[in-house]
């Protein structure tokens, strides 16, 4: 074996070719999804209600911004309810990290181009170090650390957060063929 095989295996057969790199982007197969029509009513009905609530909530205080982010949960809890990233560990603790840590860098460097992507590099490194990997919760710093929300972000984002998992916890469990959750931590 020679020098420049062993440097490569060692650093995960980086750089590959360029032929290679191209193919990787063509992707493998198809995807192919099984549509269950009363599946999906049942999910869009779990979304109206949680959203109807919670925009109540965050409207009355303030925050509509937060709605976003909460949208976004509410179809990964309700359309994916068995997933990793809709667990209530992960929804809670997600948005909460991703608040405190963006308004936190907001607070000590402001806000710039920069600082925006910054914010958005530490929380994956937070939520991945914590289990709480929520990709929702990622739209929650930013929407943070652009709007300069302030510090009462948090307990709207907190509230919003624990409010979807109480919500999907009662109207998904109603449903002989639906689990909320899987896993609590």
């Amino acid at each position: 074996m020679n020098i420049e095989k062993v440097r490569r295996a060692e650093v995960g057969s980086f750089p590959i070719g360029f032929g290679t790199y191209i193919k990787k982007m063509r992707g493998e197969a198809k995807y192919k999804t099984n549509l269950n029509y009363v599946d999906l009513m049942i999910s869009a009905i779990g979304c109206l209600i949680a959203m109807s609530l919670i925009s109540i909530l965050a409207i009355s205080i303030g925050y509509p911004m937060a709605l976003g982010p909460i949208g976004a949960s509410c179809l990964l809890i309700f359309g994916a309810h068995n997933g990793p990233f809709s667990q209530p560990r992960q929804i809670i603790g997600g948005h909460f990290l991703a608040t405190f840590a963006s308004l936190t860098i907001w607070e000590l460097f402001g806000r710039s181009f920069l600082t925006i992507g910054i914010t958005l590099a530490i929380v994956i490194i937070l939520m991945v170090i914590t289990n709480t990997i929520h990709p929702p919760a990622a739209a929650s710093a930013i929407v943070a650390i652009n709007s300069g929300a302030g510090w009462g972000f948090i307990p709207c984002m907190v509230a919003s957060s624990l409010l979807l998992v109480l919500i999907s916890l009662f109207y998904n469990n109603l449903f002989q063929s639906r689990q909320y959750p899987k896993h609590w931590i």
